[in-house]
């Protein structure tokens, strides 16, 4: 049996190669996807480890938030020399480094990366732990002087003696590069400029007085923790103000930060890895379901010389084992291209990782096998058990394997009780209340009806067939009527067939109608709420100085500015929660920028001093009301107790945008937030000047700021339509990868169907079918295949995305959209898959010998 196994495996494995690069294909984006993230983990665990301090003493911040505020919590400088005279202390260096801050270059142009990472200023001093060597020019020296790093000196073509303006909190301010610093480890993609550390206090945060750190160095035989114990004891935690961390804890923080990046992408690939799995299984489902078909009398001969039926399943799960391992170790090959590819882009967008430093851990190929094996396994197996029903009368007649030609009885009783289970709970997820009900319904709903429809698939495939091919034979005459019928002959194998399609067009249909949806939302918000002229703000949203607000209240033709500001928050509700969220501050006379409705009070009331505002259906939830006091940590250890004033009724709670709907005036902003900056402006223009006339003022007055953009409501609709596509076009990404294995099913059907009708088409060339006729009956037999899957997939993604929209209404996101011209593309788009797809079969099978196929048993 082994030997026959072995022999039928390579005698089919030319059949077998399109199902196994559907494995190959599913076991790289695994691979790649473990491989590049263990290298990046990797890579800066070691970055973190070489450059982190024995012990490092930070100001204390339980809101940790990615809501950049501007404002940089910072320790007394002075702390240092305390923390230097403690016992097993060998140095100790005040740090000042930052985030917030804009370099410019003398043309206006930032010296920043425009991929989303940091420009960082930071004092200069050099120990072991550095990242980077002065390897040209010299150090920093007083005020006026900096240097910049060599990559970012290379991407902006800047040069030792070039001006740079340096816009940080505390004004800008101009310097001269006098170096230039290399790094000596993995650059993680920022820019850094490095200032002279007796004036970095005073230039960066406002006072050399403040520093945002302590780095501590470990004398010879006093190990970290106990430096970090020694450090605690002698400075105390100064009532909640300071952070120790050891080197391994602040390692381990850091890589704790860059974990929600990595995160990102391994999802991401693993959710490739996952769309090419389920849709790879119905390929080798198929391959095998048509192979043993194919394969009747030789599993009747087996039968009949004496193998039973435990064998013959055997045998074929054997082969499915070897296909599993074929792709498994192609698969295997083909991730570790995957992760030099990706690692080569991390490259070209800042972060310089080494391909010869890539990191294979004995997870990732356990998994890769697991991946490839496992899935070839359980997708042969139900072919497997219909191969050991083979009698051996088999070998004397030529019957196709027992099952085929059942009634699609038991497919119908299930497919309607799980379709019943799944419908039930959409409409359970339209009609629900709560966000979190309604999402959990939403996916049950998703996988039950996905599980229906690829169960009851092949009961719909000669009504729907019959309706998608009715006018072949009116348009192909006999052609045409053979073709549909062809696509009638198996509605097993055609159902299994067309589901590999219908999987992707299903996600792209629901999360097309979801993101046109959003965008249909987000622009009826923008009209209603949005009254400002212009919008002032970043391309990333990070906050600004206050010199740029100072410039555009000076700029000719400008009436009126309202300020907006940020912060993380923390709020003791009545309930007993305590909410961590983000808070706006705005200034006065809001009402003349935008327009909010209001369950309660007024926005005189929300701005008042003392006092604050949110979303009705939040402050419901929590028992809190007009007048409630509620207890309010802020960045920095401030606390305060503010007044309820006013709750909104702006139709959003807490799924889109920070959770409550929380924003107070400028004033008690300013008052527990001092050093944050601003994060937009609205600007109306004054009376007597045109709106469209002020926007080129702006815009000239804002060019020594490249970070802004004025945007009005048009600009803004179409960043918000930006930042949705960019959801889509992963969604793409996923349809083209379900299609490239779609067709490799079709392709497969096709050929093994052409190979089993070997004497049926050369009867049919026989009696006068011409080759350019049998390829376009093979043609149009995909092309309603194919069709038919997108009929399924896109019918099942609209309703997922129908339903999805209610979910989004519960945020208040109450438009629906269907993109009509979506739909119709993706449906054309299918018929040119199909006819793709049939290309290589149709042209074998227009090359048979005819009298060699008649001969053909």
């Amino acid at each position: 049996m082994l030997k026959a196994t072995l022999r039928s495996f390579l005698a089919h494995k030319g059949r077998l190669a399109l199902s196994a690069l559907a494995v190959v294909l599913s076991v790289a984006f695994v691979a790649g996807s473990l491989i590049f993230s263990d290298t990046v983990t990797r890579t800066f665990d070691r970055l973190f480890a070489s450059t982190a301090a024995d012990v490092t003493v930070e100001p204390k911040e339980d809101l940790k938030s990615p809501v950049p505020t501007g404002a940089v919590q910072t320790v007394p400088a002075a702390l240092k020399d305390q923390v230097v005279k403690v016992d097993g202390v060998a140095a100790a260096h005040a740090d000042v480094s930052v985030q917030n801050v804009v370099v410019v270059d003398s043309h206006n142009k930032s010296v920043g990366p425009t991929t989303g990472a940091p420009t960082i200023a930071t004092s200069w001093y050099v120990t072991h732990r550095s990242p980077v060597k002065l390897t040209s020019g010299h150090a920093p020296s007083g005020a006026g002087e900096a240097l910049l790093d060599a990559d970012t000196a290379d991407k902006k073509h800047v040069r030792i003696g070039d001006t740079l303006t340096v816009q940080a909190q505390p004004g800008s301010f101009r310097v001269r590069v006098v170096g230039i610093a290399t790094f000596t480890t993995t650059n993680p993609g920022a820019a850094l400029v490095f200032l002279d550390p007796a004036v970095a206090g005073r230039e960066l945060l406002g006072s050399a007085d403040r520093a945002t750190s302590i780095s501590v160095d470990a004398a010879k035989g006093v190990t970290d923790t106990e430096l970090k114990r020694r450090v605690a004891a002698a400075i105390g935690t100064g009532g909640g103000t300071y952070d120790l961390k050891t080197a391994d804890e602040q390692a381990k923080s850091a890589a704790a930060d860059l974990g929600g990046f990595l995160d990102v992408i391994k999802y991401v690939m693993l959710g490739f890895a996952g769309i090419a799995v389920l849709v790879g299984v119905f390929l080798i489902v198929n391959t095998f379901s048509m192979l043993i078909a194919q394969r009747t009398r030789e599993l009747g001969l087996l039968r009949a010389l004496g193998a039973d039926r435990r064998q013959v399943r055997r045998s074929v799960l054997t082969e499915a084992l070897l296909l599993g391992l074929v792709g498994s170790t192609l698969g295997l090959a083909a991730g570790v291209g995957l992760a030099v590819a990706l690692i080569r882009l991390m490259s070209a967008f800042g972060m310089n990782l080494k391909a010869t430093e890539m990191v294979i851990g004995w997870g990732t190929p356990v998994a890769a096998y697991a991946v490839g094996v496992g899935v070839t396994f359980v997708a042969a197996y139900l072919p497997a058990r219909r191969a050991a029903a083979v009698s051996p009368m088999a070998a004397l007649a030529d019957a196709e394997v027992a099952g085929v030609g059942k009634p699609l009885k038991v497919r119908a009783v299930v497919g309607a009780v799980v379709g019943v289970a799944g419908a039930a709970a959409l409409a359970g997820c339209a009609a629900a209340t709560k966000t979190g009900s309604a999402g959990s319904l939403l996916g049950l709903g998703v996988v039950l009806t996905l599980i229906a429809t690829v169960i009851a698939g092949p009961l719909l495939v000669r009504p729907v067939i019959r309706v998608l091919g009715g006018a072949f034979p009116a348009l192909f005459g006999s052609v045409g009527r053979m073709s549909q019928r062809n696509a009638l002959r198996n509605p097993r194998r055609t159902g299994a067939t067309a589901a590999a399609l219908m999987v992707g067009l299903a996600l792209v249909g629901g999360m097309s109608v979801a993101s046109a949806s959003m965008s249909a939302s987000f622009d009826q918000k923008i009209d209603q709420t949005l009254g400002a002229d212009y919008v002032v703000q970043s391309a990333n949203f990070t906050p600004f100085t206050k010199e740029l607000t100072d410039t555009v209240e000076a700029t000719p033709g400008v009436g009126l500015v309202v300020r907006t500001r940020i912060s993380p928050i923390a709020l003791r509700l009545p309930d007993g929660d305590r909410v961590k969220t983000a808070a706006s501050g705005y200034g006065p006379r809001l009402d003349d920028v935008a327009h909010l409705t209001y369950a309660r009070g007024d926005s005189a009331a929300a701005l008042a001093d003392g006092h604050l505002a949110m979303d009705a259906r939040f402050a419901k939830d929590h028992g809190v009301r007009v007048g409630s006091v509620l207890p309010v940590e802020f960045p920095g250890g401030r606390r305060a107790e503010l007044t309820v004033g006013a709750l909104t009724d702006q139709g959003a709670g807490d799924g889109f945008g920070p959770q409550g709907g929380v924003f107070l005036g400028m004033a008690t902003m300013d008052t527990y937030v001092p050093r944050g900056q601003d994060s937009a402006l609205y600007v109306n223009a004054s009376p007597g000047t045109d709106a469209k006339e002020l926007r080129p003022r702006l815009e000239r007055a804002l060019e020594p700021f490249p970070q802004v953009q004025v945007r009005d409501q048009a600009d803004y609709k179409k960043l918000v339509h930006d930042q949705i596509a960019v959801l889509l076009y992963l969604v793409y990404a996923l349809l083209g990868l379900a299609i490239i294995i779609a067709v490799l099913g079709v392709v497969n059907t096709l050929a093994l169907s052409v190979v089993e009708r070997t004497r049926e088409i050369g009867l049919l060339r026989a009696i006068g079918l011409g080759r350019r006729q049998l390829r376009r009956m093979i043609r149009l037999e995909s092309v309603v295949i194919a069709v038919f899957g997108a009929v399924l997939g896109l019918g099942l993604g609209l309703v997922w995305g129908v339903c999805t929209q209610q979910v989004l209404a519960l945020q208040g996101l109450t438009a629906l959209a269907i993109p009509w011209g979506t739909v119709v593309a993706v449906v054309i788009g299918s018929a040119v898959v199909g006819i793709v797809a049939a290309l290589l079969p149709a042209l074998r099978a227009s090359r048979m010998n005819v009298l060699a196929a008649i001969a053909h048993e």
